[in-house]
């Protein structure tokens, strides 16, 4: 009413306003009671005792109920009658909404009985793909791949997300926050089938984990690289929302950003972003292109605390996992990735026609970078067989290699272009390059 005296009685447009800062990237951990199967024994025979003497105190008040149910509808009808003509109230609907917020609480410690890394398993990526793909065919290709990972946080309470089976042989990929804080897990296959699961080794920061389940000859999903996905692409997304009941769902969507870089609990990941919907129990569940194949491990949504916020979820890509998931699978541990001893501007310089280079703004004395003779204000081109147009494409080109590796260059230098070899012989920390 208010709004129209102050325009004259004349339509308005009423807009939403974005406001810059309420937005958070979050990490969802969904939990749920646990199912009667993986209960502990002590706790079932408590819960069945209750349950039985639940059902002895209704039967012996419900001749009283139905007593007072009966004088209650009589009551009812009688004041309708004397108050006709009556009005239903107005429905109102009521939605409440959960948000985590962002803490600085140190990793839950994952007790879940362990199996032994380095026995040879191998997450591979594949770099070429058969014929584009329906819909349809992908569910009945990469479906019965995906799995429930449902791991006991205490007597009665679990943590539900998803994950995917990389190897015939049982090892399963998902997400670190799903297992966090876990002392048992179970896996669930599509058609039903619950198989223990052993820890085989994780990474909080990362938040990537391996699970080994004692099976063979299972289907295992085929990873492709995500260095070929381009934005528009379209991907799906397998998992199961909201937990047990809805698992095997299909969304799908498009690639909405490649190489973004999002601040997730304290440090910053680089993701792949798409509106392919995903909720609370997707976590650890497959990112997947046109082709079948896996190229994201989904783990990351945006929620606002004011407004509604859809179509904005973040998974990491295959490129990234190749190398981390290897380093669990090999050493149960990440290594630390390399320092190339080198600072350069976020943003690239066009140095010629379809040549791009990030400047070098500075070199640390006696580090690779100088030691291969990189110099101030050089433009790097390509490191590691990438074309490098920004810094996040030199810090993905870091990531494929480990300590003591080389690491080829092109650099461009009062235009020419030179090679020079980086020989990674310090380990990297998050306030080095």
């Amino acid at each position: 009413m208010e709004l129209e005296k102050r325009t004259g009685g004349e339509p308005t447009e009423v807009v939403e306003i974005y406001r810059q800062g309420c937005t958070g990237e979050v990490v969802e951990a969904y939990t749920r009671p646990l199912p009667p199967g993986m209960m502990p024994p002590s706790i079932l025979d408590r819960l069945r005792a209750e349950a039985e003497e639940d059902r002895r105190h209704r039967r012996s008040k419900r001749g009283l109920w139905i007593f007072l149910g009966c004088c209650g509808l009589v009551a009812v009808l009688t004041a309708a009658a004397v108050f006709w003509p009556w009005r239903e109230p107005e429905r109102q609907d009521k939605f409440q909404y959960y948000f985590e917020e962002e803490t600085d609480q140190a990793p839950q410690e994952i007790s879940i009985p362990g199996y032994p890394y380095g026995q040879g398993a191998v997450l591979e990526v594949e770099t070429d793909h058969g014929p584009e793909l329906t819909a349809q065919e992908i569910y009945q290709q990469v479906n019965p791949s995906v799995v429930t990972v449902m791991a006991q946080l205490g007597e009665q309470e679990a943590s539900v997300g998803t994950g995917v089976i990389f190897s015939s042989d049982g090892y399963i990929l998902t997400n670190y926050h799903v297992l966090e804080g876990g002392s048992a897990c179970t896996v669930y296959l599509y058609n039903d089938h619950a198989y223990e699961a052993w820890y085989v080794a994780g990474d909080a920061e990362s938040d990537l984990a391996v699970l080994k389940v004692d099976q063979t000859e299972l289907p295992a999903a085929q990873f492709g690289d995500s260095e070929h996905l381009t934005v528009g692409d379209t991907v799906y997304a397998i998992g199961n929302p909201l937990g047990y009941e809805l698992r095997g769902t299909l969304t799908d969507g498009i690639v909405s950003a490649i190489n973004r870089d999002v601040w997730v609990d304290g440090r910053t990941m680089n993701l792949i972003q798409t509106n392919a919907a995903l909720n609370s129990g997707n976590s650890g569940g497959p990112l997947i292109n046109a082709y079948g194949q896996v190229v994201g491990i989904n783990t990351v949504k945006m929620s606002s605390s004011y407004s509604s916020v859809e179509g904005l979820g973040f998974a990491i890509p295959s490129a990234t996992i190749r190398r981390l998931v290897n380093d669990l699978l090999t050493c149960g541990e990440i290594l630390p990735e390399p320092v190339l001893g080198i600072t350069v501007l976020s943003l690239g310089t066009r140095l010629g026609e379809d040549l791009w280079g990030v400047e070098v703004q500075s070199v640390t004395p006696d580090s690779a970078a100088d030691l291969a003779g990189v110099q101030e204000g050089d433009y790097v081109v390509a490191a590691g067989g990438i074309d490098v147009s920004s810094s996040a494409d030199l810090l993905r080109a870091r990531r494929q290699y480990h300590v003591g590796d080389e690491m080829p260059m092109t650099i461009w230098r009062d235009g020419t272009l030179m090679e020079v070899m980086l020989m990674l012989n310090e380990a990297a920390t998050s306030e080095t390059q």
